[in-house]
């Protein structure tokens, strides 16, 4: 099982099992087993990192159960950047309370070790999924669909934009979770970006040319959510790897092609709604709240009523839902 870290890649190389934690050095904590990150919060073991965060899988003794610590790197702890991201952070998945969406614990925003401490989730990323069984049963695919739609209503309810929805970044359990809201905005900061915000596979196109096609804002998300569920639908992403070296076009593919045909054993139903989400327009793309309804139907017609359950499904059974008289 995959411990989840609330975004942060694996650092390589990781072996099946701990990933080994670094040496101490300017950018990096090196913490060991048993090291105190805060007060009564250990450190276990380094899960992963990116530029201004590294992220451990930690011991809580007040909650006495597993945590994960976001922490800002040594040289940053004073940078007002990486503090405010972390703050923001923290804002955000105290405020947001969705069955689907990780929960925020606890943030220490100031002190020699600045972190937010997160949910500790056990279960396998949607990715890692993917590159070990290939393209998803549909009795995956649709209820993870539906959870993942679900949770993007509630974020535009909120007035919230992920920006970063993509298979690393959704977690198989029951229900599955979304994680990673580092960059995640408020619709009304979106209105003023006219950076590049994202990652390149996942990004609608007004995420890779905001300044031609933005704002950006809740049909992004959905975008995301339609370029995961091709995935996971095909084994595929929709668009071809883009050159970073290249220009614009080149490094976006999604802003001169139009994504590939889903494999012909995909239900033509699921095929149109999921290239519903990644029409280039906005505005024409469907709202969560229709993706939604219309999984909502394509799951009831499924054989089976799913539970996604880490690497396979199981049905659910009569007495399993406590309904009466079994």
């Amino acid at each position: 099982m995959d411990p989840i870290l609330g975004g942060a890649e694996p650092v390589a190389p990781v072996r099946e099992g701990r990933p080994q934690a670094v040496p101490p050095s300017a950018d990096a904590w090196g913490l060991r087993e048993g090291d105190a990150i805060a007060p009564r919060r250990l450190a276990v073991t380094l899960l992963g990192g990116g530029e201004r965060y590294e992220t451990y899988l930690a011991w809580d003794e007040h909650l006495l159960s597993l945590v994960v610590v976001k922490i800002v790197r040594p040289h940053l702890v004073e940078d007002e950047h990486a503090l405010g991201g972390l703050a923001a952070e923290a804002e955000l998945v105290e405020r947001l309370r969705h069955p689907v969406i990780v929960r925020g614990l606890d943030a220490v925003l100031d002190g020699p070790r600045p972190h937010l401490v997160l949910e500790h989730l056990e279960g396998p990323r949607l990715s890692r999924v993917i590159r070990k069984q290939g393209a998803l049963e549909p009795e995956q695919l649709l209820p993870l669909g539906l959870q993942l739609a679900a949770a993007l209503h509630y974020l535009r309810e909120e007035g919230v934009v992920h920006l970063d929805v993509k298979p690393s970044n959704v977690i198989l359990g029951a229900p599955a979770r979304l994680i990673d809201l580092s960059i995640a905005r408020t619709a009304e900061q979106l209105q003023g970006v006219r950076h590049r915000i994202g990652t390149d596979a996942y990004m609608a196109p007004e995420q890779c040319d905001p300044e031609r096609l933005g704002p950006m804002g809740s049909p992004a998300d959905i975008w995301g959510m339609g370029a995961t569920l091709f995935h996971g639908a095909a084994g595929r992403r929709p668009f071809p790897d883009g050159s970073r070296d290249g220009s614009r076009e080149e490094r976006f593919p999604q802003l001169r092609e139009e994504p590939a045909a889903l494999p012909a054993s995909v239900d033509s139903e699921v095929a149109e709604l999921v290239l519903a989400c990644l029409a280039f327009e906005p505005d024409e793309r469907p709202t969560a709240a229709e993706v939604a309804s219309e999984l909502e139907r394509l799951v009831a017609d499924l054989p089976q009523r799913p539970v996604l359950s880490r690497f396979r499904i199981r049905p659910l059974r009569a007495k399993d839902a406590g309904v009466p008289g079994f």
